[in-house]
């Protein structure tokens, strides 16, 4: 792929574009097939989606978008459990909680990284970074608490919390293995996924209601699927496949810094899309919740793209940057490795 050098800024401004729209349209696609189409088999689409991504991934490796490494399927097993972990709660999420609230929850995956880092890896961060955090949690807080309709939705509120966590623990093990295994966050998704849907194929009986003795409309195989159905649920599985085609042309082609302002752009498109597409409510004390979450998040992108600098420069000199500085940027690349969320989340198939 070209470097930034040999993309042309109308070609860059495309790939951003893409990106952008995927990444919202998918949050929104799935909304649809949720919400309007009544389509409630979480596990199903989550599988549905896999073997779309999956055959998505074969054919970037094709077309040379990255190089394919054969790793032991029995070194990438735990990852592919912990896929299947972190996509089923965050469909489950987005199905049980509006478009907002599941939108704020994965902002808070970045402060929940960091914490785990701390708990099970003693890295401690600077206190700038801590602020930071600490900002983005205040805004979080007061958005959650001054949404009516995540505060009376107790199973959407632990279930989205769930996701959280289970994201967060994920990506620190996907960070992990990336460099035990020497491979990239695509190589990883190609080897696992095979396993991943063979446990959704197992698991997808046993969590979704197939009436196999019973078919009503409200089982998978009694489900009425229109021509509109399918194609929703189509539709949000190549979105998927489309989120992380832009993601890789748009970091191959533009700076650390240009992602992440592009990110909280998504932020706050999808947060609009929630009110003007499902009509959610946006209360001025919610909005200001929001508006505090995206400055500390601002914030900790500064830091975040700060420390990468400093590292680099470090190299160039052959010192290490602090450890301090490596924590901020390990957790910032997990949170935006391609298909490995987001928030983005969302470059995740959510």
């Amino acid at each position: 792929m070209a470097g930034h050098g040999g993309v042309s800024p109308f070609v860059k401004i495309f790939y951003i574009a893409l990106n952008v729209f995927s990444a919202c349209a998918i949050v929104f696609a799935n909304k649809i097939v949720f919400k309007t189409f009544r389509f409630h088999f979480v596990t199903t689409l989550t599988l549905v989606h896999t073997l779309f991504t999956w055959v998505g991934m074969l054919l970037l490796a094709r077309i040379n978008f990255f190089t394919v490494k054969q790793l032991s399927p029995l070194a990438v097993a735990p990852l592919a459990i912990g896929y299947v972990g972190y996509i089923i709660l965050n469909n489950l999420s987005l199905n049980l909680n509006t478009v907002g609230f599941y939108q704020i929850l994965k902002i808070a995956i970045a402060p929940t990284v960091m914490l785990l880092d701390f708990i099970l890896f003693k890295k401690v961060q600077t206190v700038r970074v801590m602020m930071s955090v600490f900002v983005v949690c205040l805004g979080v807080t007061a958005a959650t608490v001054t949404d009516k309709v995540a505060v009376s939705n107790l199973t959407g509120m632990f279930v989205g919390l769930a996701s959280v966590v289970v994201t967060a623990m994920y990506q620190i093990w996907a960070g992990s293995k990336q460099k035990e295994l020497q491979a990239n966050s695509s190589q990883l998704l190609l080897a696992y996924t095979p396993q991943a849907i063979l446990m959704l194929l197992f698991m997808s009986p046993l969590l979704d209601d197939y009436g196999f003795s019973h078919r009503t409309p409200a089982t998978v195989l009694g489900y009425e699927y229109t021509r509109q159905a399918i194609l929703a649920i189509v539709i949000s599985s190549l979105l998927g496949i489309l989120v992380s085609l832009s993601t890789f042309l748009v970091i191959g082609a533009t700076s650390s810094l240009t992602y992440n302002v592009v990110g909280h752009l998504k932020t706050i498109l999808i947060l609009a899309g929630g009110c003007l597409i499902f009509g959610e409510d946006m209360p001025w004390k919610r909005l200001a919740g929001i508006g505090l979450t995206m400055l500390g998040i601002a914030w900790y992108t500064y830091l975040s793209v700060q420390s990468s600098n400093a590292a680099e420069r470090g190299r160039v000199k052959g010192h290490e940057a602090p450890s301090a500085s490596h924590g901020i940027h390990g957790s910032h690349e997990r949170e935006h490795e391609p298909l490995l969320p987001s928030k983005e989340g969302d470059g995740s198939v959510a």
